[in-house]
């Protein structure tokens, strides 16, 4: 395993803030394993950790908003990364308004879509959430938040 752990210390990707809404709860998380995993029909694949308050509004919701942040909002990332929604109401600190089907869209994001759930898989430590995309906004189209901006960031959900 250390010659895999070698080879994903060299991988550098997007990182994505994903946001849950059921009934009256509302959670996000900031996530790193995700991408797009079919051209048609347009599909995205969001893995969510157990540990984390996120999943658990995530297994009950339909629908899930996956957003691209700006280079420069490390906050959002910390603030969406490094705490946890067992603590804090994150949607208090951060702009957001309610999106498809009230799933908080947040206001500093470079782009998001929205995603209807078709399909959940237990993969380990981590639950993916295949998408198929029905909304989407751009911003701007300046660089994404990558996981070599985020890697001080100590995750917020217990171990």
């Amino acid at each position: 395993m250390d010659r895999f752990e070698s080879f994903a210390a060299l991988l550098d990707y997007p990182v994505y803030v994903v946001t849950a809404a059921a009934g009256q709860e509302r959670a996000g998380c900031l996530v790193g394993f995700a991408g797009q995993c079919s051209i048609q029909p347009p599909r995205f694949a969001v893995w969510v950790s157990k540990a984390n308050r996120t999943y658990r509004v995530a297994s009950r919701s339909q629908l899930l908003v996956v957003h691209l942040l700006p280079a420069d909002r490390h906050d959002l990332a910390e603030l969406f990364g490094g705490r946890t929604g067992d603590d804090v109401d994150k949607f208090a600190v951060a702009g957001w308004e309610p999106g498809p089907a009230g799933v908080p869209v947040l206001t500093g994001a470079t782009a998001w879509f929205a995603g209807r759930v078709v399909d959940r898989a237990d993969w380990g430590d981590h639950v993916g959430f295949l998408l198929d995309p029905v909304d989407a906004a751009t911003a701007s189209d300046g660089r994404p938040l990558y996981f070599r901006d985020v890697k001080d960031i100590d995750a917020g959900h217990p171990a």
